[in-house]
């Protein structure tokens, strides 16, 4: 895989970086936060899927959201995550 973009935090405090395999649409994000100083571990939900929804993003928020499984929104950046079964996240954003 190869780097195919790259988004730096004004503050310095994340760096997200884009890996592609230039034979699909497939993205894989990685991301580095400055102030987290421990390893990584799944369960704190650092690491997680994020998918990607076509139609209408409200709509598609408002659904996750009468089915109860919305645990975190950052309406900022627009985007917000759903619990799955085993109450790991799963980010969801709008198709670009």
């Amino acid at each position: 895989m190869t780097e195919a973009s790259r988004k730096v935090a004004a503050d310095g405090s994340f760096i997200l970086v884009y890996l592609t395999d230039k034979c699909s649409n497939f993205l894989l994000e990685l991301t580095w936060l400055r102030d987290h100083t421990e390893a990584y571990e799944l369960g704190e939900n650092e690491s997680h899927l994020c998918i990607r929804v076509e139609g209408d993003y409200d709509e598609v928020r408002k659904f996750h959201k009468e089915m109860g499984c919305v645990c975190f929104e950052n309406e900022s950046m627009g985007l917000y995550f759903i619990n799955d079964p085993d109450d790991y996240w799963i980010e969801i954003l709008p198709v670009k």
